[in-house]
């Protein structure tokens, strides 16, 4: 299975993430070429070599209209309705460039969502990077609402941040349908630690956007002190993410390194391996009876005992048993570890007399539970990949509740939601 291991030992960001996947092409140049000819405007995109602690990689650079973003300058997002010119929430498009406060010499331009999602519309790609650009930039901006406290539709971009985040996003996207992998293993990821100075004032490290985008994802701490992971490169991580962990075992093809700006004791840089890893297969265990003489009942109840208990499923097949009796044969399929838990809960919740058990080898898809905004608010959704297959589906507990609630049928929200999203 063709499998890319992101390692975010120094955290994330938008131009790191491009930089190390732009070194596992074969043309980077051609590239780079492609990426500046798509007429997102004012931008112009560089790599450069960059050295770290003695490690080789490429540092890229991003400037809109000539300038690009300096020391401080990340404040990228803030709220439409402001009582102070410029004062707004930030975003962190380059991770580690918050040493000193930012000072705003000149007017800034902004942009909103929908002036975001005109320029992405607008660029010569493909349709699934297209909708990549807009999850990834709706993912930002839901959680820079939610950390902020303002509307979605508040939320603004300065147009040199605006434009460094679509060309970032945007390079990112299409590296990843270029290098297509089937699946994405993430390292946990380094945050940094201490605080961060922006126009509000002093704020923790993660930034609270950073934080949302990062929930329910192994993040930790350590003793660098600054802001590692971006709320740009948080979501880039999490949209794609298959799954989050240790190096999988692989044959390692090619490594990229994306560099950081700043120097560190440790080399400031993410690393991308690209390689084939065995299928995400795993050994479980087949345990089942046979059934004549129980209710259809107490054979419920014993179904929801087992699930509780820790079976991956229990499933009955209609079978007819000795003396011409209807009957049911009872599997349960559990991990190795849980064999004893399964086989006493059986026997206490069964009338059988005795248990079969079968080893067997399990192929799956990677799988992922993304949450996302909708008109009918959060919902989850199923995303599975691998062997060159893409699925989704949204979690059916959700889809009922907003059916109870609206007075709608199942297929009426499903279609709804399928419909593209607008932040």
């Amino acid at each position: 299975m063709k499998t890319l291991f992101l390692d975010c030992g120094m955290g994330a960001a938008g131009d790191m993430l491009t930089a190390a996947l732009l070194e596992l092409l074969p043309d980077r140049e051609a590239f780079l070429n492609e990426l500046n000819g798509l007429g997102i405007p004012g931008v112009r995109v560089f790599a450069e070599e960059s050295t770290k602690c003695g490690i080789r990689g490429t540092h890229i650079h991003v400037t809109v209209n000539g300038d690009e973003e300096q020391e401080g300058g990340h404040d990228h997002f803030h709220s439409h309705d402001h009582d102070h010119p410029h004062e707004h929430p930030h975003d962190h498009e380059h991770p580690h460039d918050h040493d000193h406060p930012h000072e705003e010499t000149a007017p800034h331009t902004h942009s909103g969502m929908e002036e975001i999602r005109r320029i992405v519309e607008g660029l010569p790609v493909s349709e699934k990077v297209k909708a990549d650009i807009l999850a990834v930039y709706s993912q930002i901006a839901q959680a820079e609402s939610h950390a902020h406290g303002v509307p979605v539709t508040q939320i603004h971009f300065h147009e040199v941040g605006a434009m460094d985040a679509v060309a970032d996003i945007t390079a990112v996207c299409m590296l990843m349908e270029r290098l297509a992998p089937e699946r994405v293993v993430v390292s946990p990821i380094h945050v940094g630690s201490g605080q961060v100075r922006c126009a509000h004032g002093i704020l923790p490290v993660p930034a609270p956007a950073t934080a949302y985008l990062l929930r329910d994802v192994p993040i930790y701490g350590g003793e660098i002190r600054g802001e590692l992971c971006t709320p740009t490169g948080a979501a880039l991580l999490r949209h794609f993410a298959t799954s989050f962990g240790a190096l999988p075992a692989m044959k390692v093809a090619a490594i990229g390194c994306g560099m950081g700006k700043k120097d560190f004791p440790a080399a400031n840089c993410l690393r991308a391996m690209l390689g084939q890893s065995e299928s995400t297969g795993d050994t479980i265990l087949e345990l089942c009876c046979n059934l004549d003489d129980m209710t259809p009942e107490a054979l419920g109840f014993a179904q929801e005992r087992l699930f509780a208990a820790g079976a991956l499923e229990v499933y009955t097949l209609s079978a007819q048993m000795k003396k011409s009796r209807p009957g049911v044969v009872l599997y349960v399929l559990c991990r190795e570890a849980d064999r004893e838990t399964m086989i006493e809960r059986i026997f206490q919740h069964t009338t059988t007399l005795g248990i079969r058990e079968n080893i067997s080898r399990r192929h799956t898809l990677s799988r992922r539970v993304e949450t996302v905004s909708t008109e009918f608010g959060e919902v989850r959704k199923k995303v599975s990949r691998g062997y060159g297959v893409e699925r989704e589906k949204y979690e059916y507990e959700d889809l009922a509740r907003i059916a109870r609630e609206r007075g709608m049928s199942l297929s009426d929200v499903t279609d709804r939601l399928r419909k593209p999203p607008r932040p």
